[in-house]
């Protein structure tokens, strides 16, 4: 019998990939539609929200699911798949081959597992954090299978931070890195954990935009620091997390938490 924390990671890499080669056929071409929160959803979402969702139901049948498209209310499982079947979907509308499909784990109500692929770059960043859970489970994060770690680098304007497009109020201010605003939430903070990028803001993401790379961040060695709710993690039975955003700054380290935090706030 294969270990439980094995068969995660193949699941995810098996699924991702599946689900991917699909997404690539309708890459730059399928329409989309608005929903009421002014985000974009096209036939492709639901196609890999519902191919996933059966996914998960084939290989671990008592976990739950959240996910973007269709199922919100955090379900009464110790186990529970949060996911994000295209982060991106106006980059994988508009022909931008930069957006990925993202899987995050959560052990009673905290990531514990983290995994975001993307196909057309062909990156595949995860990571483990036990979170106190108390699990015996591998760690550290990685990309194609090679370990990565935050950069220890101070700040210069020959480093990176990342915006999303509801944050561009701090170009206004004097900033001591150069900005990069690439449209995917789930990249922007892999970018940061892979030693890429230094840091970047997220002002409006969902729980599954945060999932899976809070985990992937924190495995390796960076800070997820919340602008909004004091304590995101454990999420709460019942609950219909929809709606709700989880503004987040991220960085490689608590020294440029401090560093950024003022900048970054409204």
């Amino acid at each position: 019998m294969k270990d439980f924390w094995t068969s995660v990671l193949e699941f995810a890499h098996q699924t991702t990939l599946e689900v991917g080669k699909s997404l690539i056929k309708d890459f730059g071409q399928i329409a989309a539609t608005r929903k009421p929160d002014g985000t974009l959803v096209t036939e492709a979402d639901r196609f890999a929200d519902k191919a996933i969702q059966e996914a998960v139901k084939a290989w671990f049948p008592t976990h739950g699911v959240l996910t973007e498209e269709t199922e919100h209310i955090f379900p009464e499982t110790d186990w529970c798949w949060i996911v994000d079947p295209i982060d991106g979907t106006t980059n994988f509308t508009r022909g931008i081959p930069i957006w990925g499909i993202s899987l995050g784990l959560l052990y009673q109500g905290t990531p514990v597992f983290g995994y975001v692929y993307f196909p057309q770059l062909n990156n595949a960043y995860y990571g483990y954090w036990s979170s106190n859970s108390g699990l015996t489970m591998p760690d550290g994060a990685y990309c194609n299978g090679k370990s990565i770690k935050t950069s220890p680098d101070a700040p210069s304007q020959n480093h990176l931070f990342n915006l999303c497009a509801r944050s561009t109020h701090i170009l206004a201010k004097p900033f001591p890195c150069k900005m990069r605003l690439l449209g995917v939430a789930s990249y922007n903070i892999a970018l940061v954990s892979a030693g890429a990028a230094l840091g970047g803001v997220e002002a409006t993401p969902k729980i599954w935009d945060i999932a899976a790379v809070w985990v992937i961040l924190q495995a390796a060695g960076g800070i997820f620091y919340s602008l909004g709710e004091s304590t995101i993690f454990p999420l709460k039975v019942g609950e219909n997390y929809g709606s709700r955003s989880f503004p987040c700054l991220t960085a490689s380290s608590s020294e440029l938490i401090t560093l950024f935090l003022p900048l970054v706030k409204p």
